[in-house]
């Protein structure tokens, strides 16, 4: 059933076409090019982390060829919290609907916090975490101003941001050197051993964040013009075109010179670059600035994507109804886009709550972000077997080749994602259960006003 999507009287308008939800789709993760993924090394070495890329890629691949199927065949705003909310009920829904929002939530003050350094780089007496939230600010308008504003940009900024990683892959190939990429590759030590392993496995939310977010696009499907065709179109383009860039990226500034230097910060590609072409080189400063497209690009997507997500959790009465009002003249969930905005600048500034286990404000956020992304792929995978088997005759435009092969690939990676992250980050994991506790408890004090609101309402998906 396609879901009905007025709110307050407002609609949102189906405008997106498949080269849009593209650039979303590819957008939404292209940030995690640029920064994020090098704090991996810090545990796994090189050569460890080229392993934990290349498990969480085949991941991905496999959850999105599955997660399509859902997207083109309940095609909500909600995404994620509506599969399984028909799959599961009310609980399921819930849970799914608040591991997305923590998803998407945390991701964007970690790529604000990158957005700062980048600028700290050409501006070193600009405060990064200022610049963050002039970042918020600035984006968050943005995508109040229009859907179609919103997506049009994100397809020219992604553009630029492809081409500016190809221009830093050009660059740093003359001084590439297979023997700095591989010195210490295997947690700092030349051959393999179980301390490496340990290292690997340590490192898997660094290779997720290759990939984390591109899920969003399921919550623009009530914006794309024929989301039968276009989603799955989108979907396997973006996810083919960022499996390139992330093992391109990485490699060539792995073999840039001491990949040391550039484990547990934030602007890797431009301290890469600064290694084969000096400081004062204009190629570096091109980097950073046109770097900036790539982090934008991620930053504005994810606003889109949070804001949806908050928008039909509002709607549906799992979440303060006044969420899910729409703009008057622009049709957006602006509401919904300054509540996440709200959260994000109080998580830049919560040094002392967020900074734990020993990592960095935006290791730890990273992480945080994908504890939420990974307990909802496994919920959203359990919701497809589940549908499979309960609704058969349900309308299913794209369907997940190889089934069950693929959906159970994807299932079992990320439940051995979820155990290794819970072993290796407890403190981060303890605060994630909070959050999520303290979501349940809204939940169940709000269940009488969501069933009366159920009663009166047209069901959706």
């Amino acid at each position: 059933m396609i879901p009905e999507q007025s709110s307050g009287g407002h609609t949102l308008k189906p405008v997106l076409s498949t080269l849009q939800l593209w650039g979303i789709a590819v957008g939404l993760v292209i940030s995690g090019e640029y920064f994020g993924w090098s704090f991996g090394w810090a545990s796994a070495g090189t050569l460890g982390f080229m392993v934990t890329t290349l498990f969480v890629a085949t991941m991905y691949t496999c959850f999105i060829f599955s997660f399509t199927e859902l997207t083109t065949s309940i095609p909500h705003a909600g995404g994620p919290f509506a599969y399984a909310r028909r799959a599961f009920g009310p609980t399921g829904g819930y849970l799914a609907g608040a591991a997305t929002l923590i998803e998407f939530v945390f991701a964007p003050p970690a790529i604000a916090l990158a957005i700062g350094a980048y600028l700290n780089v050409q501006f070193p007496a600009l405060d990064p975490k200022v610049a963050a939230v002039g970042a918020y600010l600035v984006f968050m308008a943005l995508n109040i101003a229009g859907v179609q504003i919103a997506a049009t940009f994100e397809l020219v900024i992604t553009l630029v941001a492809i081409v500016e990683l190809l221009v830093f892959m050009g660059v740093v190939s003359p001084g590439f050197s297979m023997a700095n990429f591989a010195k210490g590759g295997w947690s700092g030590a030349d051959d393999f051993s179980l301390a490496a392993l340990g290292g690997i496995f340590a490192a898997i939310p660094f290779a997720i964040w290759f990939f984390l977010a591109i899920e969003g696009v399921a919550m623009a499907a009530e914006e794309a013009k024929d989301p039968r065709r276009s989603i799955p179109r989108a979907y396997i383009a973006g996810i083919l075109t960022l499996v390139v860039l992330a093992f391109g990226v990485m490699v060539f500034a792995g073999g840039a010179g001491d990949w040391t230097k550039l484990a547990n910060i934030n602007d890797p590609l431009p301290q890469a670059m600064k290694m084969i072409v000096g400081e004062s080189s204009g190629w570096l400063h091109m980097l950073v600035w046109l770097g900036l497209f790539g982090l934008v690009a991620s930053f504005h997507g994810i606003i889109m994507g949070y804001s949806r997500q908050i928008y039909a959790l509002g709607r549906e009465g799992y979440l303060p109804s006044f969420l899910a009002v729409l703009h008057p003249r622009f049709k957006t969930p602006h509401r919904a886009i300054l509540a996440g905005g709200v959260v994000g600048i109080a998580a830049i500034f919560s040094d002392e709550l967020i900074k734990i286990g020993g990592q960095t404000l935006t290791a730890n956020i990273v992480t945080m972000s994908v504890f939420g992304a990974i307990l909802m792929y496994i919920v959203s995978m359990l919701a497809l077997f589940k549908l499979r088997a309960t609704e058969p005759g349900l309308d299913r435009p794209y369907r997940a080749p190889f089934y069950p092969v693929l959906p159970a690939i994807a299932l079992v990676g990320a439940l051995v994602c979820m155990a290794t992250m819970v072993y290796f980050n407890p403190l981060v994991c303890g605060l994630f259960i909070v959050f999520l506790v303290l979501g349940y408890v809204y939940f169940l004090l709000t269940r009488g006003r969501r069933e009366a609101g159920a009663a009166v309402r047209p069901a959706r998906a």
